[in-house]
């Protein structure tokens, strides 16, 4: 797919880091429980960790007890839908739709009305009041 952000991953290793490309870049996790915004809860927007593209609203984050930041719904259009089978499980993976970096996987077990859980890596999203 084409983004409208393309760089080469040694320039999106070099801009982004170790960790947050490990992240990011090369579809990684962190562990549960250890990200700066699982447990975060003021009020603002959570944008892309590799391009800034607004992604989510404070008001649709929940704690869902998983270990990562959970929200029921994104923006519409920021977010890129596509199936993943890695490690023996059928999965929907969340992208930045502006850069192609990965955020983390979508469920259908939210308890909101939306019933969605967007299960994202702390790593790859920064917050703004």
């Amino acid at each position: 797919m084409a983004y409208s952000i393309q760089k080469t991953e040694a320039e999106w290793l070099e801009e982004l880091g170790p960790e947050r490309y490990k992240i990011l870049r090369e579809k990684g996790t962190e562990r549960p429980f250890t990200g700066t915004y699982n447990l975060h809860n003021e009020e603002g927007a959570y944008h892309c960790g590799a391009c800034d593209q607004k992604l989510f609203e404070s008001a649709s984050k929940f704690d869902s007890g998983c270990g990562w930041p959970s929200f029921d719904e994104s923006i519409p259009g920021t977010v890129e839908y596509v199936r993943d089978t890695t490690h023996g499980m059928i999965r929907t993976e969340i992208l930045c739709s502006n850069c192609g970096s990965h955020l983390g996987h979508v469920f259908d077990d939210g308890p909101t009305a939306s019933g969605q859980r967007y299960c994202v890596n702390s790593l790859s999203i920064d917050f703004e009041k």
